[in-house]
């Protein structure tokens, strides 16, 4: 018995927003941080805010724009984050909707109903709530029988729940889960801030993980994983039920935008987590695939985690000691941007049909953690 993938599945959300779209909404909130507060800034009070700019944000991050469920909101001045309609607990949850338009579209590539499935796993870094899980509200809005709960690795948790279902399979708890990844990334991003308000889409993935016994004919072997967590402050959201914000401060949505909600949002030290996670993952990828018998040249594809281009690069080049080509290592954040956990799945999705059987590929996620994990994948036709 083995454990596959049988099919995978999209959502996008409707709009997207380039970068120009972008740096004109942020410069134009610049202009007004700058004008109400220039008495304090002369004082030296309050530090002047920089413009933006869309030619550096692509040379530095490689996107060029990103998927977003809330548009407008993004780009007014006055607002700068989503806005997103409360719902009520009669209404299913944002989260559990395009969850569940993911998973339809992975169902209906593998010629599966929901009937035939026995898990859902939720696994991503923006949970809306607690409880009760995000997936056992998929699972009853699917009309699923089994059991379904959630799971958090940042980054990570597309591959890390990828094993976690192949697990469940294994020991004989289901014999066909979903693992759904729905990402709104943007609902954690400080728009107002220069050095990471260009970051993120918001997205929602599903993978399909079956056993092998009842999978269609075409279908992905896991020839083998391997996860590793290493503690790091240096990708950090604190944002969360315990967080208090004083009756006389808006919060994320106040026009100072330094206090408040707005610390406790997306925070990365960019550089130290090039300089480090760039040799943890390599490391990870190149470990695995000795221990199991691959030859990294061996691999059709890479699926990385789309964050940043030049990490992408820089890793495939110390596995594979050369450059690579955008072909051997496909590149979706420039029109999706960082969708977190989904990222390399989007890549697998959109770049894996040109696989013949017994072609072989790694899907590999990295992040917050640190965490990274390494799915190696061969094609059965």
């Amino acid at each position: 018995m083995k454990a596959v993938i049988s099919s995978t599945g999209l959502f996008t959300p409707a709009d997207s927003i380039s970068n120009e779209e972008l740096v004109t909404a942020f410069n134009a909130y610049v202009d007004k941080w700058n004008a109400d507060y220039a008495a304090e800034i002369e004082a030296g009070t309050l530090d002047r805010l920089d413009y933006s700019n869309a030619p550096f944000i692509e040379k530095a991050s490689g996107i060029k724009s990103r998927f977003v469920l809330s548009k407008e909101p993004i780009l007014d001045p006055e607002i700068m984050a989503p806005r997103i309609p409360a719902r009520s607990n009669s209404e299913p949850s944002i989260l559990a909707e395009i969850s569940v338009k993911a998973a339809k579209d992975a169902l209906e590539r593998a010629g599966r109903d929901a009937s035939d499935v026995d898990a859902v796993i939720v696994a991503c870094s923006n949970l809306q709530r607690g409880y009760p899980a995000v997936a056992v509200e998929v699972q009853d809005l699917l009309g699923i029988t089994g059991f379904g709960f959630d799971m958090n690795v940042a980054c990570s948790s597309a591959t890390f729940g990828l094993e976690a279902a192949r697990g469940l399979i294994y020991g004989g708890q289901a014999k066909s889960v979903l693992v759904l990844n729905p990402e709104i990334c943007t609902a954690h991003l400080n728009f107002k801030d220069r050095d990471s308000h260009f970051i993120f889409g918001d997205v929602a993935t599903a993978i399909l993980v079956e056993r092998d016994d009842v999978a269609p004919a075409q279908h992905w072997e896991i020839i083998g994983a391997k996860l590793i967590t290493q503690f790091s402050n240096n990708i950090r959201n604190n944002f969360g039920f315990l967080n208090h914000t004083a009756p006389e401060d808006d919060g994320m949505h106040g026009e100072r935008g330094r206090k408040g909600l707005t610390d406790k949002l997306f925070t990365q030290n960019g550089r130290s987590v090039f300089k480090e996670v760039v040799p943890m993952v390599a490391r990870l990828i190149s470990a695995e695939a000795d221990q199991l018998g691959l030859d990294p040249d061996s691999l059709k594809r890479m699926w990385l985690h789309q964050a940043n281009l030049n990490m992408n690069v820089l890793i495939a080049k110390k596995v594979l000691g050369k450059d690579v080509s955008l072909e051997q290592a496909p590149v979706v954040l420039d029109e999706y941007a960082n969708t977190s956990s989904a990222g390399s799945i989007i890549a697998f999705h959109k770049h894996s049909d040109d696989f013949e059987n017994g072609d072989t590929g790694l899907i590999c996620s990295f992040g917050a953690g640190y965490s990274a994990g390494a799915v190696f994948v061969r094609r059965v036709a």
